[in-house]
């Protein structure tokens, strides 16, 4: 009899690099910014639409002061089962003047960032009673405990 120890290993090993090739990291890129060739191009004095003509349009902008253009660009890393990790971000952001002309370019990374933290604003309760048990002791004095009792 002959044996074919040699094929399972060679499947064994083709097996096991399937399975590790299906766990390398994935990345997706979002955003844009423009390449710093670009931003060279940008002079202090230009207007919002000779802005968006160089560089293009923004990711975002000031909405309330109309005071900048925000070009924003991430790379997330997705790994197996692991939540999404933000590997790298990158910033820049167009200010202008009151008369709508160029005043600053900067760049910013993600070693730049800043947490902000959220504040949560949650209106207290009347009472320690749950919302079904309150609404329900309002119909004609019923209580949801005369259902449970035998």
């Amino acid at each position: 009899m002959r044996k074919t120890t040699g094929g399972r290993t060679w499947l064994a090993l083709l097996a096991g690099a399937a399975v590790l090739a299906g766990c390398s990291a994935q990345y997706r890129d979002h955003g844009y910014v423009p390449p710093a060739e670009d931003l060279a191009e940008v002079e202090l004095g230009d207007t919002r639409e000779s802005v968006r003509e160089t560089i293009g349009a923004p990711t975002t902008s000031a909405l309330a002061d109309e005071s900048g253009y925000y070009y924003v660009s991430s790379r997330m890393r997705h790994f197996a089962w692991r939540a999404p990790e933000e590997v790298s971000r990158e910033i820049v952001a167009v200010s202008f003047s009151d008369a709508g002309t160029v005043t600053n370019v900067e760049r910013y990374g993600l070693e730049d960032g800043v947490a902000v933290p959220l504040e949560r604003r949650v209106t207290e309760s009347g009472g320690s009673r749950g919302v079904l048990r309150q609404l329900l002791s309002r119909l004609g004095g019923f209580s949801p405990g005369t259902f449970l009792e035998e």
